[in-house]
């Protein structure tokens, strides 16, 4: 662990073991509605209602920093209480590997939305949790269940699933007819079923890769290509490790086969 004391925020850069350790998990759930999810990295800011706790978190940060490097504790802890009202920042080592999370969503009816993992992930599940807790009706460890009953709402939903990474975790969304149709009428023309209904169809991971619904129309289809093109393509990775150079490269070449393929067919 490394700890750099800015004029603005405490960054903390770490590995993923130390993220999952018990003193620093209790932490960032008690802050999972004020922190701000980017990719490799969390953005904790200073909470009244939670002082104290963010004072004893600074504290065992800095018994764990100074272990670590064979600081004097009570004089890195000054320091560090000095910053206590700034944003906190953690952020992963870079080259920490991206893990695939699958999250389907599915419609109940045209304001009950089911989203679920396959697995239970305390992180994403933060995340998620953290941008759509004021409509939860209930949940679990690995799925929740929103009333979605306004466009201020549905909208809300949008901007959640638009983001594709929290900290080393790249999220990806499927989703089933019902909840298409009924929630996002301009795609009623199009017949979807969820990503394991559509296996069978040799075109189906085309379609997913491009973010599409089955069927989609060909001015969908560039218009998605465009889209994700422009976020993956390998220039926008320069100056990032090498994992992550390979990662952009190999996601806009799938990006280009996709198109290659759907432009003919649709």
């Amino acid at each position: 662990m490394d700890i750099v004391l800015k004029n603005s925020l405490i960054n903390v850069k770490t590995n993923f073991s130390t993220l999952n350790s018990s003193w620093m998990r209790e932490f960032l759930n008690r802050h999972a509605r004020g922190m701000l999810f980017l990719q490799k990295a969390v953005l904790i800011f200073r909470n009244d209602i939670l002082l104290e706790a963010r004072e004893e978190f600074i504290k065992e940060l800095s018994r764990h920093h100074a272990t670590t490097h064979d600081f004097d504790h009570d004089f890195f802890l000054r320091s560090m209480l000095r910053y206590n009202n700034q944003p906190i920042r953690i952020e992963l080592n870079e080259d920490e590997d991206v893990e695939r999370v699958d999250v389907h969503l599915y419609a109940y009816d045209d304001s009950t939305v089911l989203i679920s993992l396959d697995e239970p992930n305390s992180w994403v599940m933060s995340y998620l949790r953290g941008q759509l807790e004021i409509y939860l009706e209930k949940g679990s460890e690995c799925s929740m269940v929103l009333h979605l009953d306004s466009e201020e709402s549905r909208a809300r939903l949008d901007r959640t699933l638009n983001k594709k990474n929290v900290l080393h975790y790249e999220v990806h969304y499927t989703f089933n007819e019902r909840f298409l149709t009924k929630l996002y009428n301009k795609y009623a023309k199009y017949s979807f079923g969820t990503i394991y209904e559509s296996l069978e169809d040799d075109l189906a991971p085309f379609y997913a890769t491009l973010e599409c619904p089955i069927g989609a129309s060909r001015d969908q289809i560039r218009q998605n290509y465009r889209r994700l093109a422009r976020a993956y393509h390998p220039d926008t990775a320069t100056g990032e490790k090498p994992y992550m150079i390979t990662h952009y490269t190999q996601k806009f070449q799938q990006l280009q086969e996709a198109y290659s393929i759907l432009k003919e067919v649709s």
